[in-house]
């Protein structure tokens, strides 16, 4: 094995947090994992705005802000009150995405140890309100006199860089990266980035729950990319990564937070290294449409492993994109089989999305939190819904969790244009 490069093996994960539709905090979340549950149903009966497209999503159930801020409120008094003050009049979306900082901030315990002016935050995605615009269209129209003022906000994917920063006094850099179903991946790069040039000792990086109208649901739908019309009455059977009767993604709603700091500066305020981002690779197609290139994937999983320092027989585990649409599912076999070579059948592979649908914007940051939790429990994750695999090769996990030891992990995620990004998961550095 090659020693990991020196400008890579300093970034530390020490907190992460999550909101989704299999769990409202890392503890459920693993729970879920470990078990194979689904969060997949109907979306007509939850969204009032929705009802006029049957269709199936994970949603988010059950969440209180409230009682989210009350669980943490001993140690953590003043973010506490900020955070009801500032999420009294706001999005579903920005009350997930200050839970999921709130638990990662509170695993990381972070406070007086780190300087406001040292603390950046990256959030990933972009139009992130565009539910929020078309629940307000019919009230417009009527009476654009009542729109109100904080709208001119709230539509602004900045609103959360601001939000999250006002709530947990971050005044270090902070902005929002947009790489349609890569932004988490790219987010994770970036704060890995800044902390590298010195800019920043700790960077939040935030998942935000991409709360969708009926018309971006229906442009995928007539793109061809979204499934679960053949499951309408079967659900928790629509998201079948790697199955030949995949039939397209299914939307999922969630938000995660991973905490990132130098190993420099875990290791002086004593605090528990989770794992290790250790390489990091992003790689466009020069292609503008959905399709994504097996020479793009292979070349991005390539990149992220030879730049933290690894052979690809140092992988033990890919946390893949893995959508269940069948162009992509089987582009991304090829590309595996390409990097891995005769070494594939000794690769674990499953994909976090046959759990909570694909996360489209926050993806990335949700699936390395599974790597997370998977490397630190000794187990992976069943794939679900795998009755008849697309190739024979690959070493797919099936319908149940796998006890094994994990050390070091890819994690795909790939976007809409060409967008091709891959990081390297480590338990060491």
């Amino acid at each position: 094995m090659k020693k990991p490069s020196e400008d890579m093996d300093h970034i530390a994960v020490t907190g992460i947090g999550i909101i989704s539709s299999i769990g409202n905090n890392v503890l459920e979340f693993k729970r879920s994992l470990k078990n194979g549950k689904c969060g997949i149903g109907v979306l007509d009966s939850n969204i009032d705005h929705m009802k006029q497209i049957k269709s199936l999503g994970a949603l988010i159930q059950n969440y209180s802000y409230i009682d989210e801020a009350d669980r943490y409120a001993e140690n953590n008094k003043e973010i506490v009150l900020r955070m009801k003050s500032c999420l009294r009049r706001t999005t579903e979306s920005m009350r997930y995405a200050s839970g999921a900082v709130l638990e990662s901030w509170s695993i990381a315990g972070l406070g007086s140890q780190n300087a406001p002016e040292r603390t950046g935050i990256v959030v990933a995605g972009s139009n992130l309100s565009c539910g929020l615009q078309y629940s307000l269209h019919d009230r417009f129209t009527k009476a654009p006199e009542y729109l109100s003022p904080s709208y001119a906000l709230q539509f602004m994917d900045t609103d959360f860089v601001g939000t999250l920063s006002e709530i947990f006094n971050i005044q270090g850099e902070g902005f929002t990266v947009g790489g349609a179903s890569a932004s988490g991946n790219v987010a994770i790069i970036k704060a890995c980035q800044l902390i590298k040039l010195g800019v920043a000792d700790v960077c939040l990086v935030v998942g935000c729950c991409c709360e969708l109208s009926p018309m971006e649901i229906q442009s995928f739908i007539n793109l061809g990319g979204m499934g679960g019309h053949g499951y309408i009455e079967r659900p928790l059977e629509a998201c079948r990564p790697f199955d030949v009767q995949h039939e397209g993604f299914i939307y999922g709603q969630a938000s995660g937070c991973i905490v990132l700091e130098s190993k420099e500066h875990a290791v002086k305020r004593n605090a528990k290294i989770l794992s290790y981002i250790c390489g990091g690779a992003i790689a466009l197609d020069a292609n503008r449409l959905s399709d994504s290139s097996e020479e793009g994937v292979a070349r991005v999983m390539a990149a992220a492993i030879r730049q933290a320092g690894l052979d690809a027989s140092d992988i033990s585990y890919i946390n893949a994109h893995g959508t269940s649409t069948p162009l992509g599912d089987i582009t991304e076999v090829k590309a595996i089989k390409r990097v891995f070579g005769s070494s594939v059948e000794k690769v674990w592979i499953n994909s976090t999305k046959s759990l909570t649908g694909h996360c489209l914007f926050s993806a990335g940051i949700i699936e390395a939190i599974a790597v997370i939790i998977q490397m630190n429990e000794g187990f992976l994750h069943p794939n679900l819904n795998l009755c008849k695999s697309i190739d024979h090769e690959c070493r797919f996990c099936k319908e149940r969790a796998v006890d094994v030891e994990i050390e070091t992990a890819l994690s795909n995620s790939i976007g809409f244009g060409g967008i091709n990004t891959s990081i390297v998961i480590s338990k060491k550095s």
